[in-house]
């Protein structure tokens, strides 16, 4: 089993034995959505890496994200309040997100390494970057990023 679903299934035991049931209920999902990664790959006896496990519940988080803007436009603020203490919830399994100087830094360097410039290298160095950094920053930020940059070049 590997140590994030691990360390899951033993926050949720702690949850359930303090009786708090919104946090029960959102680590109930996320292993839900494990196992149901798992089924679909046909690795239910092995189980997800670190890895798949963290890009799954890095879309889980970008979907709570997407849902309370959704909620924030139609007026239902205490359902926005709930996908966002869902989302933050499922941060604390997430690796350290970059702040912005170290991620612009990193695009830098990547756009130096590849010799980029002009827009027709966006895609080259956000793969590049992705490559590096992992979960450790959201793809849309990365993009905005490097398209910032390569204009400025």
């Amino acid at each position: 089993m590997s140590g994030l679903k691990l360390r899951l299934d033993q926050d949720l035991k702690q949850a359930l034995l303090g009786g708090d049931k919104n946090l029960a209920t959102t680590l109930r999902g996320l292993k839900s959505v494990i196992l149901y990664a798992e089924v679909a790959k046909g690795v239910r006896e092995q189980g997800l890496g670190d890895d798949e496990i963290i890009a799954l519940f890095s879309k889980e988080a970008k979907k709570r994200q997407e849902s309370a803007d959704l909620y924030k436009q139609g007026g239902s603020e205490e359902r926005a309040a709930a996908e966002l203490r869902e989302k933050s919830v499922i941060e604390q399994y997430l690796p350290q997100q970059l702040s912005d100087d170290d991620l612009a830094k990193i695009v830098s360097d990547t756009m130096t390494e590849l010799g980029a410039s002009g827009p027709q290298a966006m895609g080259q160095v956000i793969a590049a970057v992705k490559q590096k950094i992992g979960a450790q920053a959201d793809g849309a930020r990365i993009a905005t990023m490097v398209k910032e940059r390569l204009n400025a070049a």
